[in-house]
């Protein structure tokens, strides 16, 4: 398999967009189907998770060259990730409360259950096709999303082990691993998301959707027959009382003269929406972690372009350098996408405090696409669309 099928700068990522345009007709027919290389599916998903590409350049293409109704399944998947992002923005103890889970999860499960669960990351399950998953994603970062279903099935229902820390497996290996739409997905396979309907794996879908490749070793097949799976019943423990969305600016107010911009790996994207005007003094990359492979490529990327668009030098700084990014630079103000729910929104809680200590103000926006779609996703994901797909076909934004 190509293991470097995943564009990571937008560059690759417009590239690889110009060339899937022409299939999105087919997607709806095609996008089940896993097949080596995964040529059915557009691989954006990292582009998309850094917005190197965002979801309304996507869109706008499709609708300029196809018609709504051919590729409405197309639209849809593309919005999915918009529907995730508000509906975990509107109930963020969800994230919270999977982070905790994991690490209590990790502190009091017994050493077996944990031995079981390190054993089935590896591809150690006994059941072959399962395990050839298991490894693709070690080894590619990357997993078919019909793919991903299947295997987090069997981790709950087949294996009975924790949906939490099953979520981390794929948080910690994916290179496209979105806050959102990992812990919403696996909540869904779990039967959390939409309460007591579970997802289970059935050999028969394996076999109609799976590449004959992946099936050639039937060994433990058997363990994913139909019926033979009994549904593991999740204990909810997240906070799912429903607040507003955060009211962030959407456009730029005064901003003072020595200015500096936030870049985060939530939108990589700055040269092109309401922060493409400013003149900083000087940018940053703020982080408290070293960032994963995928992430620090994308980084590099998005630092290349800021530093062309704005013609000034993007600095790497963690947290606690972050006051002296600020006073090196003499900045009396800080501007950035606001982060969505998951790391980048717990690092902007130490940035704001941070910044508060020398009376730094820090200045949020959030784009008008993300905003109104998030205001859509107060329940689930048909009534969304409904609102959402409107919204697509108007003739204001066509």
């Amino acid at each position: 398999m190509d293991r470097t099928f995943l564009p990571q700068t937008r560059a690759e990522a417009l590239t690889a967009w110009q060339q899937f345009l022409p299939h999105v007709r087919q997607y709806g027919s095609r996008r089940n189907h896993v097949i080596d290389g995964h040529r059915h599916v557009s691989r954006l998903s990292v582009a998309l998770r850094y917005r190197l590409v965002s979801e309304d350049e996507i869109i706008s293409d499709t609708l300029r060259h196809f018609p709504f109704a051919p590729v409405e399944k197309w639209l849809q998947e593309i919005c999915w990730r918009r529907y995730w992002k508000g509906w975990l923005e509107m109930r963020p103890d969800v994230w919270h409360s999977w982070r905790r889970r994991v690490a209590e999860l990790r502190q009091t499960l017994p050493a077996e259950v944990l031995e079981k669960a390190d054993a089935v990351a590896a591809g150690k399950s006994g059941v072959a096709c399962m395990d050839a998953l298991a490894r693709e994603l070690i080894d590619t970062g990357y997993l078919h999303n019909h793919a991903r279903m299947w295997w987090a099935s069997f981790w709950i229902h087949a294996e009975k082990l924790p949906w939490e820390l099953g979520a981390d497996v794929f948080f910690r290996h994916l290179h496209d691993a979105d806050p959102s739409s990992n812990t919403l997905s696996w909540r869904w396979v779990a039967g959390l998301q939409t309460p007591g309907k579970t997802y289970i794996v059935r050999l028969d879908n394996l076999k109609k959707y799976l590449a004959p490749e992946f099936l050639t070793n039937l060994q433990g097949s058997e363990r994913l027959a139909d019926g033979s799976i009994t549904p593991q019943i999740a204990q909810e423990h997240a906070d799912l009382t429903k607040s507003s969305l955060p009211a962030y600016r959407q456009s730029l107010p005064h901003l003072s003269p020595r200015c500096g911009i936030w870049l985060h790996a939530d939108d990589l994207l700055p040269e092109i929406g309401p922060l493409s005007e400013l003149k900083p003094v000087s940018i940053a990359v703020i982080h408290s972690s070293v960032p994963t492979p995928a992430a620090r490529v994308a980084l590099d990327d998005a630092i290349a372009r800021a530093e062309s668009h704005y013609a000034c030098k993007v600095a790497l700084v963690t947290v606690k350098e972050c006051a002296a990014w600020v006073r090196s630079h003499q900045l009396t103000q800080v501007v950035a996408f606001a982060p969505f729910v998951g790391p980048e929104q717990d690092l902007m809680e130490k940035i704001s405090t941070s910044l508060a200590s020398l009376d730094i103000p820090l200045t949020l926006l959030r784009r008008a696409s993300d905003a109104r779609a998030f205001s859509f996703a107060a329940s689930g994901f048909f009534p969304f669309w409904k609102k959402m797909s409107r919204d697509l076909t108007s003739p204001l934004l066509l």
